[in-house]
């Protein structure tokens, strides 16, 4: 399908390599805002207090600090920071400074001075007197009669349960779960727990604030939504969103931790109480403890099936860690078991629900994967689990019981997704191709359960089967402006946000196809909301599918806009006309290039002015499918881990630009693999972060893994822009369970708690051999 396009389908170069590669000023640090402050927060040392007072004239009073505000000082407005839908369904439980801290990290005082000296200066002499209140540092306790009641105050709202702290629920069931495990030839219970995990994005938070000379709010800011950054801001501040204007240059890595607006409204406060620039960015301790981090999730799970194999029922209760704030707390929840449970679609009864609980721990927001990866630990592991108890393959048992092209599940109408609450039939699923190379690849069926020994390391594989989706249906919402110019070029305005995925070259890809031109005559200008239009932001994996149809929705209608104008110039039949290459060709041969046409035709042209806008919102979400092979080495003196070899084969639709779609699978399976086996977070017995740098929490290298295949599949999405899909989370979703199953498989050991330590894989091994 790939060879039928002229630009699509091919590996482009992005359109900010050069820019990026040669240092070019392209971030928001590298914005030269002449005399602006230097904003600090002061954060509280505690997990759980209530502030009695504050001092801070002693911090006033050094030379170059310039304002000290703390919730005295700033009205008390009631919001959720998550960058999503609107009205959102996180709880509006977070206020800029409040009276009560509810984590370690919480912002007690902001400080804007001259210079970072006097500003950490100025933090050191504030004086806080903190009346000390019992904390929740475990999300098991959080429900229990007499836990410390997190969110008690009277001005916020969209909790489900205050009193036990239960931010947010959801019940869903399909069929009578009960009576069909009692008619299954094997049932099997299990408990899965998946610890957090850090962004670990290499630019951190930041963010600057100025006022145009009309006395307009500016904000520049490393953000992933800048519409809803907007939005939120004109409710903090009191603002009129006309009265805001938020530019999104280059981001150095986003993966969900700034589709929530954490430093923005500190710096843009400053400087209304001020009337001077602003310039807040965060250092990594305050990345890692204070902006955002993944939810922590458990969840029992139960399955039946019958003596062939086929699973007839599953039942998955959750628990879920929100931390100190609700922002995404019940939509994470939810795709733990929306982007989950229908690819196993052949069950008669599905049972999907839980809580979402506070504790007094940073708050957990959006993150890449977006829950789908802890729900697919525990689904994928149990099914695996079930397949050993059937003396089955693994990877037959899922086979025989995952979608395929032409189905459906229930779960899309009950859980959000299809057309007017029809259920959305799978248009293009090439699972099975996946499956089929990745089997191949790993050597599925020479290797498993052979355990093959290197002196004291053991060998394995694992396998995992994952769906994830493009966009939320009905919801997200992308839309394009695209304009001509006189020489040919194109002026594409969008609202999406490129956050290092490439987006913006994939969008100009697209334009460049419909219009037949080549790729450098799309001029991109993205993520400025006084400019670009409407745009919810890059998330959800979304950009592709949503804003990539808005963008060839433009790029028809300024086609025909120009072979209107060139059917005129040409006297000629519209349906006599073609545009190629940049020209328009008649039906007897002759033609006129599009700079010609414009030149000779100006005053036309001027007075047209070839230009569209288009919109669009998905009615249904295609998802990518994906199939994961892990293999590994553990070493049965020490427990450690070694991965030679992850292989992953997605179905992303036809792939616009294969390089980037290549490189999103790749940086996702490398997230997973650094969440499997690496990245572990620790807190004190108080509830402090304890691995918030480089040096602590370790991110894995090139050096600490094997082999790496990632491959694409092609398939054609028909409701997406040149049958694309996504690919930007999938990826994410499936390490785990394939590495935790390979372990099982070189080992017998089970591990159901990740990530995956040594220590316990040693015990668990000294156990065995007793």
């Amino acid at each position: 399908m790939s060879e039928a396009f002229e630009t699509v389908g091919k590996p482009k170069k992005k359109l900010d390599g050069k820019a990026l590669v040669r240092g070019k000023p392209v971030y928001t640090p590298d914005y030269d805002v002449p005399g602006a402050l230097i904003v600090k927060l002061l954060r509280s040392p505690y997990a759980h207090a209530i502030i009695k007072s504050i001092d801070a004239d002693r911090a006033r009073a050094i030379e170059g600090v310039v304002a000290i505000l703390t919730h005295e000082d700033v009205e008390r407005i009631p919001y959720s920071r998550a960058g999503q839908g609107y009205p959102e369904p996180s709880p509006y439980d977070t206020f800029l400074l409040d009276r009560k801290v509810r984590y370690v990290g919480d912002a007690v005082a902001i400080v804007a001075a001259t210079s970072e000296k006097a500003a950490l200066k100025a933090l050191k002499s504030i004086d806080v007197e903190y009346e000390l209140l019992d904390p929740v540092l475990n999300m098991e306790d959080s429900m229990r009669e007499g836990a410390p009641v997190i969110h008690d105050e009277e001005d916020c709202s969209g909790v489900f349960d205050k009193s036990r702290n239960i931010a947010a629920h959801f019940e869903m069931e399909i069929g009578d779960v009960e009576e069909t495990l009692n008619g299954c030839d094997y049932v099997i219970t299990r408990t899965y727990h998946l610890d957090t995990q850090l962004h670990a994005a290499l630019e951190p938070h930041n963010a600057v604030t100025y006022l145009d000379p009309a006395g307009r709010l500016i904000v520049v800011t490393s953000t992933q939504v800048p519409f809803h950054c907007r939005r939120i801001l004109s409710r903090i501040l009191k603002k009129p969103i006309s009265e805001i204007r938020v530019i999104k240059p280059r981001i150095g890595g986003g993966f969900g931790g700034k589709q929530s607006i954490i430093a923005e409204p500190y710096a843009a406060m400053v400087t209304l109480k001020t009337g001077r620039p602003a310039r807040i960015i965060y250092t990594r301790e305050e990345v890692s403890m204070a902006s955002n981090i993944r939810h922590e999730m458990k969840y029992d799970i139960t399955v039946g099936a019958d003596a062939n194999g086929r699973i007839k029922a599953i039942s998955m209760r959750g628990l879920s860690n929100t931390g100190a704030y609700g922002e995404h707390c019940l939509t994470t929840f939810m795709v733990s078991g929306s982007k989950t449970l229908p690819l196993y679609n052949k069950v008669d009864a599905v049972h999907f629900g839980g809580d979402v609980v506070y504790t007094n721990l940073p708050p957990a927001g959006a993150y890449r994967g977006y829950g789908a990866p802890q729900g697919l630990f525990a689904l994928d592991c149990v099914i695996d689990e079930l397949a050993h108890e059937l003396k089955i393959d693994p990877l037959k048992l899922k086979e025989m019981n995952s979608i395929r092209e032409g189905e459906t599940s229930p779960i899309f109408k009950i859980m959000g997704e299809g057309r007017e609450g029809v259920p959305q039939i799978m248009k293009s699923c090439k699972l099975q191709e996946c499956i089929d190379l990745g089997k191949k690849e790993i050597g599925w069926d020479e290797k498993r359960g052979r355990r093959m020994r290197n002196g004291s390391r053991v060998r394995g594989v694992g396998c995992a089967l994952a769906m994830q989706g493009s966009g939320i249906p009905k919801v997200d919402m992308g839309a394009a402006t695209l304009k001509m110019n006189e020489d040919g070029s194109f002026n594409l305005l969008v609202g999406a946000t490129d956050i290092g995925t490439g987006s913006d070259t994939i969008l100009a890809q697209i334009a460049a196809e419909v219009l037949s031109v080549p790729l450098e005559k799309i001029i991109v200008y993205s993520s400025d909301t006084d400019v670009t239009p409407f745009d919810v932001g890059a998330y959800a994996s979304s950009t592709t599918y949503v804003s990539g149809n808005a963008v060839r929705l433009a790029a028809e209608k300024v086609k025909k806009q120009i072979l209107e104008l060139a059917a005129n110039f040409l006297e000629r039949e519209e349906k006599e006309l073609k545009l190629s290459a940049g020209t328009v060709t008649c039906s007897d041969g002759s033609s006129v290039s599009l700079e010609e046409l414009c030149t000779k035709h100006m005053y036309t042209f001027n007075q047209q002015q070839i230009a569209a806008t288009a919109s669009y919102v998905g009615e249904e979400s295609p998802p990518p499918f994906l199939a994961t092979f892990a293999e590994v080495e553990v070493d049965t003196e020490t427990g450690k881990v070694y991965l030679i070899n992850l292989v992953s084969y997605a179905d992303c639709g036809l792939a616009l630009n294969p390089i980037q779609a290549i490189g999103q699978l790749e940086g996702a399976s490398m997230q997973g693999i650094g969440w499997a086996l690496y990245e572990d977070i620790i807190y004190s017995s108080g509830g402090r972060m304890l691995t918030n740098d480089f040096f602590t929490y370790k991110v894995p290298s090139r050096m600490d893994y094997g082999k790496l295949t990632c491959g694409l599949v092609e398939s054609y999405e028909p409701t997406g822009p040149f049958g694309a899909k996504s690919i930007g989370e999938i990826g994410i979703d499936s390490p785990i369970p394939a590495i935790g199953n390979a372990i099982f498989d070189a080992t017998g050991i089970r591990l159901r708690h990740a990530p995956f330590r040594s220590e316990k894989i040693f015990f668990e091994i000294l156990n065995l051999e007793v």
